[in-house]
């Protein structure tokens, strides 16, 4: 039974601490993974824009990587993004992911913002 439990995620609840969480095992108030989350990932500065197809069922893709963005803004960059395309997409790990081929729109929009912008990819 214990090895089931520690599986899981073991402690959830202190009486010292109160609730501690999962991933660093330390008091949520004083929570090192919050931190870790918001840390902007370092890249060369360049927006990188493509287009894919792969395990999509043929359909086309646009994607936006490199974005120095913490998480909330990178999520409302990417609200900006599908609203000036018209269409759905998604933030998944750091990546814009754009329904459709609308590489130029975001390209053009990505500079109207600032943000250095290379086509990546054929």
């Amino acid at each position: 039974m214990k090895s089931k439990l520690s599986s899981i995620g073991g402690l959830v609840y202190s009486t010292d601490a109160g609730r501690m969480c999962p991933d660093c095992r330390q008091p949520v108030a004083q929570c090192i993974c919050k931190q870790a989350a918001k840390t902007v990932p370092a890249g060369d500065g360049v927006v990188r824009v493509s287009r894919e197809t792969k395990g999509r069922g043929g359909k086309a893709v646009t994607l936006v990587k490199g974005v120095a963005l913490e998480a909330d803004a990178l999520t409302a960059l990417g609200k900006q993004l599908k609203a000036s395309c018209g269409t759905g997409g998604t933030v998944k790990d750091g990546v814009i992911e754009i329904q459709g081929d609308h590489v130029e729109k975001v390209m053009a929009a990505l500079r109207a913002k600032g943000h250095v912008v290379k086509r990546a990819g054929g």
